[in-house]
């Protein structure tokens, strides 16, 4: 068996990181508001503020093992972490704290109020900024990203690039754990940017809501399946989440990235995926580009596969109800 890192359950990719020693800024104060940030930072950025007594440092990695029949299946990314991590860091766990471990789909986004405990307790609080990062591709980060915006919550980056930016940069890594205290976030929820089955099927025949797969193009024909029936969601358009980034695993530019969007910027758009991982770094770049009313069905097609009442096709094209 061999491990992959850093994969949307769908796809495998890959691996690891580096850093600093571990500081003692959990003992200063908390009281200033926080300094402007980016939502994507480079790892030389990181690097230079790392010890700011305000930014926490999250990892978000969950890891892919593939079995030697072609499976795979998800692995909890805390061992990888406590093997190396960027110096401060946190483990964030999709895993666990940070989903409904009650629901019958993976990554279930929890309650307001469990997910806002879930973050108090790794560091982050209204007066911090947050970077997360993952083992490559961002798409677990991503997640985090976007919960965090779900849960009103705007001060938070992802490290471009992942773990590999900041080991290709030089710097090192630790296995201190986090000495973030605990702080409290309060939640003020964007209920829109979260949307569940019944949303999805409403937008299906509305002209003024766009859907799109974030899957591997094979996926979204159907010419390869990993959830309970082949295809896309009737009318959903595709763009792989893999074509955002270049061949080091980071954000392509604006320019670049825009090209991979035809609909307005004003216009409604749902993001899915298979878990709702990598529709949420659909949804982080099309943020970043200006788009201002994004959601993510975060439950995607392991929900929406196994009820045959949904509709799907198969096929290059995005298809329609009346087909």
């Amino acid at each position: 068996m061999r491990t992959l890192t850093n994969l949307t359950p769908l796809a495998a990719l890959a691996f690891v990181l580096t850093a600093c020693s571990p500081s003692n800024r959990a003992a200063e104060t908390d009281n200033e508001a926080p300094a402007p940030m980016d939502s994507l930072v480079t790892a030389e950025w990181l690097a230079e503020h790392l010890n700011d007594p305000d930014l926490v440092v999250l990892d978000a990695t969950v890891l892919i093992e593939q079995d030697e029949d072609g499976g795979f299946r998800t692995v909890n990314g805390r061992p990888n972490y406590e093997a190396g991590h960027i110096p401060t860091a946190g483990f964030a766990d999709l895993m666990g704290d940070l989903s409904d471990g009650d629901s019958p789909y993976a990554y279930t986004v929890p309650s307001p109020e469990d997910f806002a405990a879930a973050m108090g307790a790794l560091g982050v609080g209204d007066d911090t900024r947050v970077v997360i990062y993952d083992a490559y591709t961002s798409s677990w980060a991503a997640r985090v990203w976007w919960m965090l915006r779900w849960a009103g919550f705007d001060n938070a980056a992802l490290l471009d690039g992942g773990l590999q930016a900041w080991t290709d940069a030089g710097y090192e890594l630790s296995t201190e754990p986090s000495n973030e205290p605990v702080r409290t976030l309060t939640p003020n929820v964007r209920p829109e940017l979260i949307v569940d089955r019944d949303e999805v099927l409403a937008a299906i025949d509305q002209a003024d809501i766009e859907i799109i797969d974030a899957l591997p193009e094979a996926q979204y024909r159907g010419e390869t399946q990993m959830y309970a029936r082949p295809g896309h969601i009737t009318s959903a358009s595709n763009v792989p989440v893999f074509s955002l980034l270049d061949e080091n695993g980071r954000y392509k530019s604006a320019e670049d990235l825009a090209a991979s969007f035809s609909t307005p910027t004003d216009q409604r758009t749902i993001t899915y995926c298979g878990g709702g991982i990598a529709a949420s770094s659909l949804a982080f770049a099309m943020t970043r580009l200006g788009y201002e009313d994004v959601a993510v069905y975060t439950s995607s097609l392991q929900e929406w596969a196994a009820d045959p009442s949904n509709p799907m096709v198969t096929g290059a094209e995005p298809g329609s109800l009346n087909d």
